[in-house]
């Protein structure tokens, strides 16, 4: 068993960690095999790890996915986070990944929201302007498991979350119109984060990285062009400007010619006759 454990210590040493996906959030009803079988949708793995209890041999609840190169890694993390496994939307991100250095402050209050409204969608939303430093967080009722209507999102730099403001504050989601400000600080007299100092705080940490947004949803395939996934291309691209209109009455080329006894030089037709007056 020690032997086990340790070529088991080894084999996570040599792991990649730049293609390793951290996958938590996981219900008990999930398995390596499932889990590997959807990770594969994104890309070829390569190992998976599911830490289990010693004393009842099921998992705790997260895994490691190991995938071939670290392009297939941040694919997966575009188009698997938030999605639901078992009712349970699953937690997709770098093993590597340290929240702590990334979280600069610049997180969002998102309001008005409707009660279809899920992580899921709020993660496909907000990820198109930046970097999430966390998965988007939907706020419930303890009892029910109902949306309150209102949730939070962390970004990676306040260029981003300013743009998600400026972007999405006012507009329609699930056909209402959400609120999008940055939140209150925690233990805090009503002030909110995007101070001027957090700023200077966040442009000067040299371990934040800032991650690409998440496009996956607005990009088509290579060589397709940008009209969006599986939509039609654009008319510009797809179709060349129409011909200009040929001159009227020359009869050119593909336009019929003038009936007979029209030429140019015929003079143009009367005028309609005054109508009559009336009776009296």
């Amino acid at each position: 068993r020690g032997q086990a454990s340790g070529g088991m210590s080894a084999a996570i040493e040599q792991r990649n960690q730049d293609a390793t996906c951290y996958c938590g959030n996981l219900d008990d009803q999930v398995e390596e095999e499932l889990l590997w079988e959807l990770m594969l949708q994104a890309g070829p793995v390569v190992s998976l790890h599911m830490p289990k209890d010693k004393v009842t041999n099921s998992h705790q609840g997260f895994g490691f996915v190991e995938f071939r190169s670290e392009e297939d890694a941040d694919y997966a993390i575009k188009i698997m986070n938030m999605v639901k496994l078992f009712d349970k939307p699953i937690r997709v991100n770098k093993a590597s990944q340290d929240r702590k250095t990334m979280d600069v402050g610049a997180n969002l209050f998102i309001g008005n929201l409707d009660a279809q409204v899920d992580e899921k969608l709020l993660y496909d939303t907000f990820s198109a302007f930046g970097g999430l430093t966390d998965q988007p967080k939907v706020m419930r009722d303890p009892d029910t498991g109902l949306s309150k209507g209102f949730g939070f999102v962390s970004y990676d730099s306040f260029e981003a979350a300013d743009l998600a403001i400026e972007c999405m504050n006012g507009q329609f989601l699930s056909n209402r119109a959400i609120q999008v400000q940055f939140a209150f600080k925690r233990d805090s007299q009503g002030e909110r984060h995007g101070s001027q100092a957090e700023r200077m705080l966040a442009a000067n940490n040299p371990l934040a990285r800032r991650m690409a947004p998440h496009t996956m949803f607005a990009a088509g395939p290579p060589g397709m062009p940008s009209g969006g996934m599986g939509g039609p291309p654009l008319m510009s691209q797809a179709m060349p400007p129409p011909p200009p209109p040929p001159p009227m009455g020359m009869g050119g080329v593909g336009v019929p010619a003038p009936p007979p006894n029209m030429g140019l030089g015929m003079p143009p037709p009367p005028p309609p006759p005054p109508p009559l007056p009336p009776a009296p």
